[in-house]
Parts: structure tokens; sequence; C-alpha cells
């Protein structure tokens, strides 16, 4: 064989391997060069990562507001439940600058113009509201309305949204009780100084949950002119899947899929119900 007739061979070859790798993308829809693992979707959340946020710490069952969301965002890019894969992270690493190990990453990550500087946000999946919490042997325990609240001791920290939300939606006869941290504020409600207290609502999930004996959530405010904290996906800084991301996050709003994902794992009973 001539070497010309070898080289022709090879070349062939070659143009035969290519249109077949060709083929065998023809009909992929997702999982393309731009994420992590080819085919798959690779989404981070905390460790560990707490109720009502993920179920048992187990993001992949699905359960939880923030594990639901993850899934339906995979759907919505084309990923069928078997495709997503879970990986951890701290808070920081996931906000810091760098190459990431994720598509995205969610665990109650605020948007904000400082952290845009090192990251990608997806658009707010979830806006926080506020929430009246207090504990079992307070009067605002067996509260089922604002109205109820009114002649209470209700209190919240100084220039917060929190603070905001007692002074316009509540309004109480004594006034609010304004205090410089969340933790005097806890420990008056612990202590019986004040009857409940206004925090955000993942703040509220914390302090009921580990740090006040026999803590209740008594309910969500309806939302004031100063909304809360939104929070977004975070993407590597620049990541060529953001707008995607952006886009399936919008499809989900639009279509009231976040909304009713919110009402069932962050509201309802064992959550916290909306206070008219």
């Amino acid at each position: 064989m001539t070497r010309r007739s070898r080289s022709a061979i090879l070349i062939a070859a070659s143009a035969t391997l290519a249109l077949a790798g060709c083929a065998a993308g023809a009909g992929d829809t997702s999982g393309g060069g731009d994420y992590v693992t080819e085919g798959k979707v690779t989404i981070a959340t905390g460790e560990p990562a707490y109720y009502p946020w993920v179920l048992d710490d187990a993001p992949e069952s699905g359960e939880g507001f923030e594990a639901a969301v993850a899934y339906a965002v995979a759907d919505e890019l084309g990923f069928a439940a078997d495709d997503v894969v879970w990986v951890r992270s701290t808070f920081e690493q996931a906000i810091a600058p760098g190459p990431k190990d994720f598509d995205f990453n969610l665990q109650q990550f605020s948007i904000s113009d400082e952290r845009k500087q090192n990251v990608d946000f997806s658009s707010p999946y979830y806006e926080t509201t506020q929430v009246v919490i207090t504990v079992d042997s307070s009067p605002a325990a067996s509260a089922t309305s604002i109205a109820d609240l009114k002649d209470l001791l209700v209190g919240a920290q100084t220039g917060t949204t929190s603070l905001d939300a007692v002074e316009e939606v509540i309004a109480p006869t004594a006034g609010a009780q304004v205090f410089n941290t969340n933790d005097d504020a806890k420990l008056a409600l612990q202590n019986g100084t004040v009857d409940a207290i206004v925090v955000d609502l993942p703040t509220a999930f914390y302090l009921t949950g580990v740090e006040l004996d026999g803590g209740k959530i008594v309910g969500q405010l309806p939302v004031t002119s100063g909304g809360g904290d939104e929070f977004g996906l975070v993407l590597a800084k620049d990541s060529p899947l953001t707008a995607e991301v952006t886009a399936a996050v919008d499809a989900l709003r639009e279509r009231g899929t976040l909304d009713a994902l919110a009402a069932e794992w962050l509201g309802g009973e064992g959550g916290a119900p909306v206070l008219e």
C-alpha cells in the first residue's frame, strides 16, 4: 500500500468518525458542553441542608421547597429526574469567585450587587416574607390573625424590613418594640419581655426549630411595599447557562409553579400560614 493510499484511508476513517459523532449528538436536547457533565445537570446545596428547604438532608428525594424547585428547573431545562446529580458546598464556597463543580446552586442565596461581582444569579425563585414567631407560653401562641396581635407586645430588630412590617402591618397598640439585634429580640421573647417578634422566613424556621425553647411560627405577614430578600440560583460568573436557567425560572414563575411549591412546603399546617 502506498503512503498516499494509507493517508486517504485515514482521512476517510476520520471523516466517518466525525459524522458518527455528529449523528450521536443530534438527538441531544440537554446536557451539552456547557454543563459540568454532559447529559446531566449538576445541582449543589448546603451540607447539611435544612428543613423546610430540604427534608431530612436528602435533596435527591425532591422533598422540601428548594429540592422541589431544583427538580422543577431541571425538568424545564429538559432533564429527567434521573439525570440530576447532587453535590454539596458551603455557603461561602458557592459565592466565592472561581470555577464551580455545579451548574447551579441553591441554599437561600439573597441576590445582591456585591455577590454579583463574583457569581451569576438567575432571576428570583422566591421572595422572603416577614413572619411572626413566638413561644408556646406566650399569649401570641393562639393568635390566628393580625387583629389578634394588635394588643400584644411585638418587636423586631431596628433598621430591618421586619420592623417596618411590625409598624405598617401589625401596628401594635403599644407601638413596635425595637431591638438592636435579632439575638436581643429572641432573648426578650424567651424571657417574656415581648409576646412575639417578627423576622424573615428563613430566620423564623431556624429560631423556632433550633434556638427557641417551645418556639412557634404564628404566621406570615402580607408583603409590604418594602418587600423582602430575593433568592436566586447561583451560577459561576459569566456562566453560559445563566440565561437558560433564568428563562426556566421565569417560566415556572409565570405558570404559578413556584407559588404552588412555596404554598406546599413553606405554608400551611406545620409551615407559615398567611395572617389576615
